[in-house]
């Protein structure tokens, strides 16, 4: 027995084959010696070298060696013809060949008349003359033969034995039982065969197709490229040829770099002189230059980011910790949304450059846009392609500029945006915003979807009542409230004379700044939340110092607070202090300011009159309703404070706030007012160590306020050793710096008569 790989011999088949396993060559040697007859089985798997019965199928047959060759190398080519077909029972090794034991039962007999021979005969001629049509390898001589045999058993046999089949399909005509079903399976092979090369067939007049159609491209190109030449327009070509080179390198999806591909093959359409030919190249350059899939390698090591925001800015712990947060979210997660964060304080305390620090903390490419008077949604969206000019938004052109998917952007003054007949901008800036949406942001003028969900934005205001609530909702507020004395001291020292020196073209050692004379500049020449003016003012005496080193050849400068007025002028401020004794109708309240806190007198006189109130000091609508709010508190409290039943009646009260240039509005001068008139009408003295904030009801009750930190700071340099504050701004005093709070007595008060117990001097 000799096992064949990848092919299966049939009876009445000649074939020849090659043989190199030596129990291959033994058993046609051993054949040879015998009677010519050797058993011929194909192995399920051609590649075993040694296969037992397992991998063997179990019809082969016997057949006749007509011819033997040797070849070189110890390759036996081999001659056979198929005689009959048999089961394999057994195989063993027998003196170093294979032994098979078959069994040559005779297939099965099935009858048939002569009518159903004659159909299933033609039905098979049929069949081999289509098959002939669309397989070139079968040729009309061998048709012809087959057709000529006109015996139903040996049409079929000889089919089987003569067509192109494949191993696998011979095996299987070869174990069927009858010829009955040899001819069903033959004819389900070629009918199979016939539709796999009608496919086959279309498939390969497409692909011709299409490359006879790349090729007449090609010419035609060819020829454009000549013409364009001859007009000089070859430029334009050069560069279509220079931008598909670019998309092919492009780190984008499949997406854009198809687009790309198509509005390059626009441009290659257009002439070179066209003024659409322009708009079309700035487009691509657009879509070229944006960063679709490139990201840039952030930065891990939160010691690191601590050291750097520690050594940029002076306090701001919130911020801070907020930044080290995300960096640690990020390292665990490897990636996690980045936040929108909102920074909100007053002008001055360094909101955008603690945005520029974190960039550098992170390791990322910093972008800042700033939206202060911004009205038209397309600097948002971008302009869309058919208008002249177009171009794309803001923050497509932040991506553009920073070059990576991932850096910081931040987007400055966030609630000066405003809308017109325009569009609303805060409206279009939703989406940038809103982290389930801004994966897919869309661009106007760029048509395809720009990823931002990687981009850390980083927002800044002044207040958040002028941000539209639905925007506000997508950021998280961290407060960067006003700077204390000591804190502004110290940002003095460590960051604004430094930079102000090198800014000035001084050295260190050229001007010397005292602590008296920085504490004198904070105290008299500014007057802020943050350190703006203290820079300039700092500025002004380097100017000043470098002056004089140039004009009388001084070798170094210094200024102590003994001579800080003769290169600063007179001092500009003087925070007012508290009064010196206890006054009627006079009450120290707080206010909170743009720039920071500040005190406010509330004056209140009574006169003979009709019963009127009267309000001045630009007063605005908040401020005047807590006033009436006020009066009508205090006419409540008649028969406690023995008022007289007509006295309302029959005086006007006068509320006065100073500075009336300056307008005021807000809601937290509410007991304030209420406590200045009591003591108008009953004559009982105010104590005038006693500031206080909080908002009244009609009832009495003491409402919450806001910008604490602010009031407090004003309170403490105007000399107050007590402040009135709401029980629900409790919680608020924790997060305040002991320093703000220390020397100063908090009275917490929940209802009216607690705050008069403590600020009226006289109590009832």
């Amino acid at each position: 027995m000799i096992p064949m790989r990848g092919l299966t011999v049939l009876p009445t088949m000649v074939l020849h084959f090659d043989i190199s396993r030596d129990k291959s060559i033994k058993a046609v040697e051993a054949a040879m010696a015998e009677d010519q007859m050797i058993f011929l089985v194909t192995q399920q798997n051609p590649d075993d070298n040694n296969p037992g019965l397992r991998n063997l199928y179990n019809f082969g047959v016997s057949a006749r060696i007509r011819n033997v060759a040797k070849l070189p190398k110890n390759i036996v080519r081999v001659m056979v013809e198929g005689v009959e077909r048999g089961r394999l029972i057994g195989v063993e090794d027998y003196d170093g060949y294979l032994h098979a034991s078959v069994d040559f039962a005779r297939e099965r007999e099935v009858e048939y008349d002569e009518i159903t021979r004659l159909a299933m005969t033609r039905g098979l001629e049929e069949l081999l003359k289509r098959y002939s049509q669309l397989n070139q390898k079968f040729g009309k001589e061998m048709l012809r033969q087959l057709l000529e045999l006109g015996d139903f058993e040996k049409l079929t046999m000889a089919a089987c034995v003569h067509l192109p089949l494949r191993c696998e399909q011979r095996q299987a005509l070869l174990e069927a039982e009858d010829m009955v079903e040899r001819y069903e399976r033959l004819c389900t092979m070629l009918v199979r065969e016939m539709e796999v090369i009608q496919i086959q067939g279309e498939i390969q007049q497409k692909v011709r197709e299409r490359v006879d159609k790349n090729q007449r491209e090609y010419v035609l190109r060819e020829q454009a490229k000549l013409i364009q030449e001859e007009l000089g327009e070859d430029t334009q070509l050069s560069d279509a040829n220079g931008y598909d080179e670019q998309a092919e390198q492009l780190c984008a999806s499949d997406e854009v770099k198809e687009k790309i591909h198509k509005e390059v093959q626009r441009l290659r359409g257009l002439g070179g002189s066209s003024a659409e030919s322009a708009v079309q190249r700035n487009y691509i350059e657009t879509l070229l230059e944006l960063p679709w899939d490139k990201v840039s390698e952030d930065s891990h090591d939160l010691k690191r980011a601590a050291k750097i925001l520690d050594e940029d800015h002076y306090g701001l712990e919130k911020v801070k910790e907020r930044v080290l947060e995300f960096l640690a979210v990020r390292s665990l997660t490897k990636k996690g949304d980045s936040p929108i964060l909102c920074l909100v304080g007053p002008p001055g305390t360094g909101k955008t450059s603690v945005a520029r620090s974190i960039a550098r903390a992170l390791d990322k490419k910093y972008v800042r846009i700033s939206l202060g008077g911004v009205r038209d949604e397309a600097e948002i969206r971008g302009h869309r392609r058919t208008y002249v000019g177009a171009m794309p938004g803001r923050i497509a052109a932040g991506m553009r500029q920073a070059g990576v998917k991932n850096p910081l952007m931040l987007i400055d003054e966030v609630d000066k945006v405003s809308s017109d007949y325009r569009g609303d901008t805060s409206a279009a800036l939703l989406e940038v915003f809103d982290s389930e949406q801004n994966c897919k942001f869309r661009d106007h003028y760029v048509e395809l979807p720009i990823d931002l969900s990687e981009v850390l934005f980083i927002a800044t205001a002044n207040d958040t009542q002028t941000i539209p609530r639905p925007l506000l909702d997508r950021m998280e507020v961290i407060e960067i409230s006003g700077y204390t004395a000591n804190e502004k001291l110290h940002i003095a020292k460590r960051h604004l004379l430094k930079k102000q020196i090198e800014r000035n073209g001084l050295k260190k050692s050229q001007l010397e700044i005292t602590k008296p004379a920085l504490e004198g500049i904070i105290s008299g020449y500014t007057k802020e939340a943050g350190v703006r003016q203290l820079e300039r003012r700092i500025g002004q005496i380097c100017r000043k110092a470098a002056r004089e080193i140039l004009e009388d050849g001084s070798k170094s400068v210094r200024v102590s607070g003994k001579n800080l007025e003769k290169y600063l002028g007179r001092k500009r401020y003087t925070y007012q202090k508290k009064n010196a004794q206890n006054e009627i109708g006079i009450v120290r309240g707080l206010a909170w300011t743009s720039v920071g806190g500040d005190t406010l007198e509330i004056e209140v006189n009574t006169m003979p009159g009709k019963g009127e109130l009267v309000l001045t000091g630009q007063l605005g609508d908040v401020m005047k309703e807590s006033a009436q709010a006020a009066v009508s508190y205090v006419r409540s409290l008649g028969e406690q404070y023995d008022i007289d039943a007509e006295f309302f009646a029959k005086n006007d009260i006068h509320v006065h706030i100073p500075e009336g240039a300056v307008p005021k509005d807000g809601p937290s001068a509410g007991i304030t007012m209420a406590t200045a008139i009591l003591s108008a009408v009953v004559q009982i003295p105010v104590r005038a160590d006693v500031a206080m904030t909080g908002e009244i009801t009609l009832r009495g009750r003491v409402l919450a306020i806001g910008g604490l930190k602010e009031k407090l700071l004003a309170a403490k340099q105007a000399g107050i050793t007590t402040v009135i504050v709401p029980e629900e701004n409790r919680a608020d005093i924790a997060e305040i710096d002991k320093e703000v709070t220390e020397g100063m007595e908090l009275v917490y008060v929940r209802t009216m008569p607690e705050v008069l117990e403590v600020a009226l001097a006289v109590r009832a």
